[in-house]
Order: C-alpha cells, then structure tokens, then sequence
C-alpha cells in the first residue's frame, strides 16, 4: 500500500502508475514494463465425496431400491447442503450400477 508524500492519501493504482486523486501525484512511469500477470498453477478442488469405485467400501450399505436397475442394495452418506437450520441431505449410490441419487428428507 503507497500513500501520496503531499496530501497523505492512499495512492490508486491505475494500469502501471500510482496515482492520487485529490492533488494529483503520479509515482511510476507509464514506460515501466507491464504488470506481470500472476497464474495459480494449483488446481480447483473438485467436491466428489468419491469418484467411481473408489470408497465403497468404506461406506455403509441399506436395502433400498436402485430408481434406476431395481437393485436392493446402495451406499449411502449425509451432507450438510443446505443452511444449518436445515435437515441434512441423505445420498444413495447403487453398488451395482453406481447410480447416485438423494433424498432431502
């Protein structure tokens, strides 16, 4: 953060220069050479609980109906998904076709 040596004044960036509003104090040249562009190499998260077959057997099972292939038997876990006054979301993954689907009770 620079501030004006005149007025005291927090200085504004604007393209390479930094300059002060009130009285006008310009700190840089437009000649500098442009404003590096920063680029974040990390990779976005991505918000799987598990992708494909990874997990499922770590998770506990129910008899429940696939809505998809009929099959009697899926995972299931909960997720907060909506605000904490709210009852949390109940999903359902079918072990035979991976299926996945949820239950807002």
């Amino acid at each position: 953060m620079k501030f004006c040596p005149e007025c005291e004044l927090k200085l504004k960036r604007v393209d390479s220069v930094f300059q002060c509003y009130k009285c006008g104090y310009v700190e840089g040249t437009t000649t500098d050479a442009a404003p590096k562009k920063i680029t974040n190499d990390t990779p976005e998260p991505s918000f799987n609980v598990f992708e494909g077959n990874e997990g499922n057997e770590t998770h506990p099972t129910i008899k429940i109906d696939c809505e998809k292939c009929g099959h009697d038997e899926a995972i299931w876990w909960m997720l907060q998904t909506r605000s904490a006054d709210e009852p949390t979301t109940q999903f359902y993954r079918c072990v035979k076709c991976s299926y996945t689907w949820r239950n807002y009770a």
